[in-house]
């Protein structure tokens, strides 16, 4: 059985990676460098980590079955199953371990629809979801940090510290919305009842506004990913996908 969909063919690459071929080339070489394709035993792959990496992208671009996706690159239901949980895993993005001295950070918390109600809870959408916090850097808009997924009933403040973003980001300066107080996070000032912000206050929030909705902007982009809207994989195939995803947004602002 052959395949419609295959990376030999350019054309394909940038609908479902959101990458140039050059950057899809970059990519596979950086996976073969990590040891992704190193001969294991037992059966070999049928399909050539191009195509595989191709296939994993297509499944979080679109979110189809796998049904679906074993008829478009040629392959059986269990490979394509197989595949999305062996090259997952190895796509996710890794923290950075250093920061620069004078680096601003944003973070915020997003929703994933997710079905795997053991991961996930009703949240303020209703809908079972996990929350992830992404830490972004404030001046490329990369993103350099993705917290462990925690139950969409939990508020960002708590879910700061338990993610292990906070742990993640050491003593950098980190910008956040309202939602963090307690937190020592960089907010908005606040108006107490009864008392009118100064003009230099109002100024200061304004800006602060500007520039944290880069985040905003950030998760734009990646809920463009259909996995992000209605995430069926379980356990921590919603991490994955979250991580990896996060590398391709990076990849495709021109990270190297």
């Amino acid at each position: 059985m052959s395949g419609v969909i295959t990376a030999s063919e350019s054309s394909w690459i940038a609908p479902f990676t959101g990458l140039s071929p050059r950057a899809f080339g970059k990519l596979v070489t950086q996976l073969r460098r990590e040891g992704v394709d190193l001969p294991v035993r037992g059966r070999p792959w049928k399909l050539p980590l191009e195509d595989r990496l191709l296939l994993l992208t297509v499944y979080w671009r679109t979110n189809l079955t796998m049904r679906q996706l074993a008829a478009l690159f040629g392959v059986s239901k269990s490979t394509a199953n197989r595949v999305i949980g062996h090259l997952g895993p190895k796509l996710a993005l890794q923290p950075l371990q250093r920061f620069a001295r004078d680096a601003v950070l944003i973070v915020d918390g997003t929703l994933v629809p997710t079905r795997d109600h053991k991961a996930a809870e009703q949240s303020k959408n209703y809908r079972y979801s996990t929350n992830h916090q992404v830490v972004i850097d404030a001046d490329t808009r990369l993103v350099v940090v993705i917290g462990k997924p925690l139950p969409g009933n939990r508020n960002d403040c708590r879910a700061w510290a338990e993610s292990g973003a906070k742990a993640a980001i050491g003593n950098a300066v980190v910008i956040a919305d309202g939602g963090y107080p307690g937190t020592g996070l960089v907010m908005s000032h606040r108006r107490s009842p009864g008392e009118e912000l100064p003009d230099w206050k109002k100024a200061h929030n304004k800006t602060h506004k500007q520039v944290r909705a880069r985040v905003e902007h950030c998760f734009a982009r990646m809920k463009t990913w259909r996995i992000l809207r209605d995430c069926r994989l379980r356990g921590d195939g919603v991490h994955h996908a979250m991580r990896g995803i996060a590398r391709l947004h990076n990849l495709a602002l021109g990270y190297p």
